[in-house]
């Protein structure tokens, strides 16, 4: 059983499996050691947030099958570093995010309320 937490001080929740989401690539955006980009953002991927990654020089529409990744379509569910997140929410085009599944960590980075105002998930 995984001790992680979500930014509700909860069990975090899956992701996504399908696609298998997260830095571990097991459905969870569970943030450990190896993960020094904090892939901890639980979110639901827009055309907006892909164009706006894709300018920034990370195309997520692009299958990389040698690293498990499918490529992204709108209404993904994907695990986001916190950094780029953060930076899509100062461009105006951050994704909805699933609270329940975004880990803890991703608050070292990004103010639980900034969170909360993208959340599709109910807040407590």
């Amino acid at each position: 059983m995984s001790r992680d937490r979500n930014v509700l001080g909860e069990p975090l929740t899956p992701c996504c499996h399908d696609p298998k989401a997260g830095f571990y690539r097991d459905g969870f955006c569970r943030v450990g050691p190896d993960d020094v980009g904090v892939h901890g953002v639980c979110a639901i991927v827009t055309e907006e947030f892909l164009d706006f990654t894709r300018s920034q020089g990370n195309d997520l529409t692009h299958p990389e099958p040698a690293f498990g990744f499918p490529g992204l379509r709108p209404g993904d569910r994907w695990c986001l570093c916190a950094s780029r997140w953060l930076e899509a929410a100062k461009a105006g085009v951050a994704p909805p995010v699933v609270l329940s599944a975004t880990h803890e960590k991703a608050l070292g980075s990004i103010p639980f309320e900034m969170l909360k105002r993208h959340a599709k998930d109910a807040v407590h």
